[in-house]
């Protein structure tokens, strides 16, 4: 796995690396630096995500006012269906 990384590019918060806890209180003030505006959020860059990770990515996303996901990177579809989250981070009502 690598090293978990955060960059703006135009109205996307691309992401890479593992979103896992380890990796998640130093990528916090990164990501949060750089969401707002974001409106679509790419993860095809990503190795992992574990609870830590999508906690992260739904918080974001939730500060950004919605955001659309690119990429599915290995154990997101489960953790979002486990949190009830629907494809834009958001819980599914």
């Amino acid at each position: 796995m690598s090293a978990a990384g955060a960059r703006r590019d135009g109205d996307t918060l691309v992401f890479a690396g593992a979103l896992v806890r380890a990796a998640c209180a130093a990528l916090w003030p990164q990501a949060l630096a750089l969401v707002a505006g974001a409106r679509r959020f790419d993860l095809r860059a990503v190795d992992a995500v574990d609870s830590a990770g999508l906690a992260l990515l739904a918080e974001l996303a939730e500060r950004a006012g919605g955001i659309a996901v690119d990429g599915a990177p290995p154990g997101l579809a489960e953790l979002r269906a486990a949190y009830r989250l629907d494809e834009a981070l958001r819980f599914a009502a």
